[in-house]
């Protein structure tokens, strides 16, 4: 653990920019003139990234440079860490803030244009984006957002939350269906069908049904192939009202689920470390789901 701490820290970014311009440009001579420094000060920076990693990163041949397969995921990474210090420096330098909010199937429904449009004309110096990160925390464990809405509890050791408003349970089905000529369905029509969910962030499971009456269920990992499965009418679906409002399919229809729970959305947060503008998205977020 102790060596891969102090690998990490002999990284340095110089060397990542470096490794990055040598494949881009194509050669150590083109790399150095990007770079505003001599062939020879690339050529060490090179060697010295390779021996803080303990691998070799390119092949050099007489006619061009190429990764070697290890060199090529390093590539790869060393692109993400430098846009990521680019952004930094961006937000640090010019004001402007950035602020990703992911989610995992469904954003906000029908109050989702709603929230960017209020959000941009309010809040101009900070840059607002949406990311669908089908994950349980919808990207805030990975680093990926800053702020996430969920639709079922989190870890409270490691991330706050606070519920902004409740949404109805629907049913999707297929055109064709016989519950689809019904304005609303019942769980218990439910339990011998087969449904389609995504264990580990959808809000549906067999604890809805009695042990004696539960459906059959098979899992789906996106909410495209969901869609897609439900229209053929194999398997239903039972999903957040956001869904219905967020992804219209032909051939698929959504019924309310009258006799289900509502659905809490919670805007989570990490405990220790929250983004500035929290508190401004939460009530904001609250108004929204309040006045609907």
């Amino acid at each position: 653990m102790d060596s891969e701490a102090d690998t990490a820290r002999d990284v340095e970014l110089r060397q990542l920019r470096c490794l990055v311009a040598i494949v881009e440009e194509g050669t150590f001579t083109d790399a150095a003139a990007a770079l505003g420094v001599s062939q020879a000060a690339v050529s060490r920076t090179l060697a010295s990234l390779e021996h803080a990693l303990g691998v070799r990163l390119l092949r050099r041949t007489s006619r061009e440079v190429t990764p070697t397969p290890t060199g090529s995921r390093v590539v790869s990474h060393a692109r993400r860490v430098l846009g990521e210090v680019d952004d930094l420096v961006t937000e640090a330098t010019s004001g402007h803030v950035r602020l990703r909010i992911g989610y995992a199937w469904s954003a906000l429904g029908r109050h989702t244009l709603d929230f960017q449009r209020r959000w941009g004309a309010a809040h101009p110096e900070t840059d607002l984006r949406l990311l669908r990160i089908n994950s349980p925390t919808a990207g805030l464990a990975e680093g990926a957002c800053d702020l996430s809405v969920v639709r079922r509890p989190l870890d409270e050791r490691r991330f706050d939350s606070a519920i902004v408003g409740l949404e109805r349970r629907m049913c999707a089905m297929a055109a064709d269906d016989p519950l689809a000529r019904r304005r609303s369905v019942r769980l218990a029509e439910l339990s011998g069908r087969t449904l389609l969910a995504d264990r580990r962030t959808g809000t549906t499971t067999a604890e809805l049904w009695p042990p004696d009456a539960r459906p059959t269920f098979e899992e789906s990992h996106d909410v495209d192939e969901w869609l897609t499965s439900i229209a053929t009418g194999r398997v239903m679906g039972v999903t957040p009202e956001s869904t219905a409002h967020q992804y219209r399919r032909p051939g698929v229809v959504y019924r309310p689920v009258r006799d289900a729970e509502p659905i809490a959305v919670r805007l989570a947060w990490w405990r220790d470390d929250p983004h500035p503008a929290t508190q401004t998205v939460l009530e904001l977020l609250t108004e929204l789901y309040r006045s609907a």
